[in-house]
């Protein structure tokens, strides 16, 4: 699938001005968040969710996460009882999605929830991607801005190295400072963990006062990310690698020689902000496989260990 040219726009208040234009009148664009990019449609127009799986060959029971520049704004079309309104107090803008019961009616397109009565919500902490949807008043709704299944993107080149000719815009604002997508959480009938990501876990217990449920397999996918295979570069990942074997790349955490390193320092915010961009650098080289070092199972260690789970599992 390839269409007409897509247009870079600079990121500065006109161009987000631009980019929310083009999202009310129901084109796709790329904007950054904090976390990673995402590729976003007016979440009220069916014809534009649907460019987006087009775009990305996403498989349709997978949900996509709707951004607002507000609470308020989310308020319009979701309802937020008094354990997702403490954390949204608590953590928005930032890199925390909310699974909630959506209003009767919502407006927001099923294809953006895949026919569930909730829907993923959040705000992002990037002054450029919340002027954007002031502009833009609409809900949008975006997954990460690659194909399907592939390595998230972090910054505007690696958006256009996948999505050129497929989405209409992408809105340029340098490198994601976080580098790892949004946790997601709902609330519903318990606080459960769907996905690990750029907020840590503890965080989240420690306003609610409770320990979360995991999601495990058997669930079924009510948020995006849940999927077995995901996030997956072309090689084939080995994970948990003293070293690199044979024709093998390393990507290194801590004191180890690699080929790239996501910390050489062992610093777990580093390490996240490094990940996808560094499995792109060696997944260019064409490598047999990418050997990738331990990770701690602590903090941020969770998430880049959900990502790194799901790039390694066999491909379907």
């Amino acid at each position: 699938m390839h269409g007409p040219a897509t247009e870079m726009i600079l990121g500065a208040q006109d161009g987000a001005a631009r980019a929310g234009t083009h999202l009310r009148e129901g084109r796709l664009v790329a904007f950054p968040t904090e976390t990673v990019y995402g590729v976003g449609a007016n979440a009220l127009d069916g014809a534009a969710v649907a460019r987006i799986f087009e775009a990305k060959g996403r498989p349709r029971f997978n949900p996509l996460i709707v951004h607002v520049p507000t609470l308020e704004a989310a308020q319009r079309f979701a309802t937020f009882g008094q354990a997702a309104r403490r954390l949204a107090d608590a953590f928005w803008p930032g890199a925390l999605t909310l699974v909630v019961p959506l209003r009767d009616p919502s407006g927001i397109s099923e294809l953006v929830t895949a026919g569930l009565p909730t829907v993923g919500v959040r705000v992002p902490d990037h002054p450029l991607a919340r002027a954007m949807l002031e502009a833009a008043d609409v809900p949008v709704a975006a997954p990460s801005a690659n194909r399907s299944g592939r390595i998230s993107p972090t910054r505007a080149e690696h958006v256009g190295a996948d999505m050129t000719g497929r989405i209409d815009a992408i809105l340029d604002g340098g490198a994601c400072p976080l580098g790892l997508e949004s946790t997601i959480v709902t609330l519903d009938p318990v606080p459960t963990l769907l996905r690990p990501g750029g907020l840590p876990l503890d965080a989240i217990e420690a306003c609610l006062g409770e320990k979360l449920r995991v999601a495990g397999t058997g669930d079924g996918i009510t948020a995006p990310g849940q999927m077995a295979s995901h996030y997956a570069p072309d090689a084939r990942l080995r994970l948990n690698a003293e070293a690199a074997q044979g024709t093998e790349v390393l990507l290194g955490f801590g004191a180890v020689k690699a080929d790239l390193n996501l910390s050489p320092g062992g610093d777990l915010r580093e390490a996240a902000a490094n990940l996808f961009a560094h499995l792109r650098t060696l997944d260019a080289k064409a490598p047999e496989a990418i050997a990738v070092s331990p990770i701690p199972m602590i903090g941020l260690g969770l998430a880049i260990n959900d990502r790194l789970a799901r790039a390694a599992a066999p491909r379907g």
